[in-house]
């Protein structure tokens, strides 16, 4: 049987991008705490310091924002493209397939080694993976995508391409906050993949195509969707202490967005996407989901075995409520962790650019001197 420990406690690659600091209750990107980002900063801010080590200045910022908000346009093939997939396809399945797609319609997707060409590249998929989420979700429910526009800021220009509608600034605000508080977490197993195959000497789309695929999974990306079903299964507030008598107290269940791989103190993103969570909520009258996910979480916190273990609510967990609030489809929610996290990947594919191949090595733990037994006298 393989060892399946999963790396824990081993380094792997040196990094000023961000420190998580799971004891603490720390994240810091590029010596800034995600507190002090998530306040200020517009995401392409954090993109840019991601990127440069540094934040911008007031020209490098808009010379960012509007090459961002010109690349993310779509070639029309792609646009076709995702037309023809089935309507019910995994949303996450389709950003995967079309990032894949895209590398076909840029000419610099061959390109293996020059970072200033990498960088070009950042940029057209940092807007490009947002229009493919805005598009996809207007696709499958029988609707053209809207274009972005060059004028906007990320944040403003997804919720501007989900309707066509101009964006609404508490919707704005509160999904920028979430795009600054996932663009980076260390080294995730997202992350681990784009430099693992970075380091082979293939292309970015490849990289973060690879990226796509480990944040897929359930293990990973996919935590704040479950939160989310979860939440819909507890239905309204006051089931929240049956439900948890039933499937929690009992050990049949366990809450997903609470806990942590890393962290053993309050994730401070879930703090701060808490107040973000319930200010969304408050604006547009819709307060119950928010209100049976504190219930949830203040009751888990008075719980003997959550204390006893060191367990908070991690960022999946508000960041459902939020999510929902903006009408997103829960299976859609995870497309938009790749939409923030794509800061991150391509700082770390940059990065890893002309390293050497990662190899791990592993511990043999079969046979020795076995006989070759002939086909017609196998049992």
């Amino acid at each position: 049987m393989a060892n399946k420990g999963g790396l824990r406690g081993a380094v792997v690659a040196d990094s000023t991008s961000s420190l998580v600091d799971g004891d603490n209750g720390r994240l810091i990107y590029e010596g800034y705490e995600i507190q002090t980002l998530a306040e200020n900063a517009l995401f392409e801010e954090v993109v840019y310091l991601l990127w440069h080590h540094k934040l911008p200045n007031k020209t490098e910022l808009e010379t960012l924002r509007s090459e961002i908000a010109t690349g993310a346009v779509l070639p029309a093939q792609i646009i076709d493209l995702m037309k023809l997939l089935p309507k019910d396809a995994d949303p996450m399945a389709v950003l995967r397939t079309v990032v894949s797609a895209l590398a076909h319609y840029d000419a610099d997707a061959e390109n293996l080694k020059d970072k200033d060409v990498a960088a070009q590249k950042a940029v057209r998929l940092t807007g490009q993976i947002t229009a493919i989420c805005a598009a996809w979700d207007r696709i499958r429910k029988g609707h053209e995508p809207i274009a972005p526009r060059e004028d906007l800021y990320l944040a403003q220009n997804f919720v501007y391409m989900l309707s066509g509608n101009e964006p609404d600034k508490t919707a704005s605000d509160a999904f920028n906050v979430y795009l600054v508080l996932l663009a980076e977490h260390g080294m995730n197993a997202s992350t681990f993949t784009g430099r693992v195959i970075t380091a082979t000497g293939s292309d970015m789309h490849s990289a973060i195509v690879g990226a796509i695929g480990a944040l897929k999974g359930p293990s990973h990306g996919g935590a704040n969707a479950e939160a989310m079903r979860m939440f819909v299964e507890i239905g309204e507030v006051e089931n929240v202490d049956t439900w948890f008598d039933q499937y929690i107290k009992t050990g049949e269940r366990r809450i997903m967005g609470i806990g942590h791989a890393i962290y053993k103190a309050y994730d401070p993103r879930a703090s701060i996407l808490r107040g973000h969570a319930e200010a969304l909520a408050k604006s547009t009258g819709n307060t119950k989901w928010f209100t049976i996910a504190d219930n949830l979480a203040n009751r888990a916190l008075a719980d003997e075995y959550f204390i006893e273990r060191k367990l908070y609510p991690n960022v999946d967990y508000y960041s459902a409520i939020l999510l929902y609030t903006l009408h997103l489809d829960i299976n859609m929610f995870t497309p938009l962790f790749a939409m923030a996290r794509i800061a991150g990947w391509s700082a770390h594919v940059i990065d890893q650019m002309g390293g050497r191949l990662i190899r791990p090595d592993m511990n043999y733990t079969g046979t020795f001197d076995l006989s070759w037994t002939p086909l017609d006298q196998r049992n």
